[in-house]
């Protein structure tokens, strides 16, 4: 099940929030205007939902203008059983289908139980499995959980596990559930996805983003040995707090507004000087000769710090290109 933070909701996120807080009558007439495949997009999204805090209701509510003091709690109602019920109440028969369409895409119930446990402990469970269905479960996991798994798995098998994530296209229900049985019997010893996409390269650059730039580099330098063309597929894919430097200036502009001064501070210490200057230049004089000055005055930080605060801007950042307010390019694409 997942958390909702409230600061990094995305879209799907928000529709699921909304239409919950709505009622099952509401959403069941919404779905009637949403084709199969924004349904399940959202499904998913309020199925993973453990429970709604009161300040993300908040948020939703005032993005949509609505003024409701009543609903501001925290959403108690069971999400998977909500939306049951209101596919049920648009479709019918159908509508069950879609659900348990959507309950087998976010993975069996035993990865859900595994997605409880802390990445040390998933990564020594897993250490003794075949790459191959390390990789299966890893696709089932959220991208953030998967990086940090990798972190702890035996580095023999770190770029083997990414490499197959990567190839990952399709994979036969059956063997999900094999894995999924095998792994339960184990969880019990110790006290997904019907033919869908569930890998590929950029999965893999999304899992890997979460695994610390030392093994970033590290891991691809090891696939790009054994294929190249991959490597830099899954490179493509990869956003660098460097790439900043090919992001356009509005879009430098609107996310300086959404970030903390403290996480740029910090970004910035351990950035180029390019960098540096892309950002001052978006900022108003006075707001960078401030940053310039705190910039000096800051004794040496840990890498790990520069890196989680680099991490924090660039996911705000893609949220934002998520919601259609800015555009990352990495130089290399044309637009119309």
């Amino acid at each position: 099940m997942a958390k909702i933070d409230p600061d990094k909701l995305t879209g799907p996120q928000k529709a699921a929030i909304f239409l919950m807080l709505m009622g099952e009558e509401f959403t069941s007439q919404v779905y009637k205007y949403l084709d199969e495949d924004d349904i399940k997009r959202i499904g998913i999204e309020m199925a993973k939902i453990e429970y709604i805090p009161a300040e993300a209701v908040r948020k939703v509510l005032e993005e949509a203008n609505i003024e409701a003091k009543e609903m501001l709690g925290d959403v108690t109602v069971s999400p998977e059983e909500f939306l049951k019920q209101s596919l049920i109440k648009a479709y019918g028969e159908k509508g069950k289908e879609i659900f348990e369409e959507i309950k087998k895409e976010i993975g069996p119930e035993t990865f859900k139980k595994l997605k409880k446990l802390d990445p040390k402990t998933i990564a020594s469970f897993l250490s003794n499995e075949h790459p191959q269905t390390i990789a299966i479960i890893l696709v089932h996991l959220d991208s953030e959980l998967s990086g940090q798994v990798l972190q702890f798995l035996p580095e023999k098998l770190r770029a083997e596990v990414l490499l197959r994530i990567a190839l990952l296209n399709k994979v036969d229900p059956e063997i999900v559930k094999e894995i999924s049985d095998a792994l339960e019997s184990e969880l019990q010893s110790v006290g997904g996805a019907l033919g869908k996409k569930i890998g590929g390269p950029e999965k893999a650059a999304e899992v890997l983003s979460h695994a610390g730039r030392e093994l970033e580099d590290e891991i691809l330098s090891e696939i790009e040995d054994e294929n190249p063309a991959l490597a830099e597929e899954i490179r493509k894919y990869l956003f660098t707090f460097e790439d900043f430097l090919n992001v356009d200036d509005f879009a430098i502009q609107t996310l300086l507004r959404e970030i903390s001064t403290d996480d740029l501070k910090l970004a910035l210490k351990g950035a180029s000087p390019e960098i540096r200057e892309k950002f001052f230049r978006n900022m108003s004089k006075r707001a960078a000769d401030l940053m310039k000055e705190e910039l000096e005055m800051m004794g040496p930080v840990r890498i790990s710090e520069v890196e989680k605060a680099q991490q924090n801007i660039i996911r705000v950042a893609k949220k934002l290109e998520q919601e259609g307010k800015i555009i990352l390019s990495k130089g290399e694409e044309e637009f119309v």
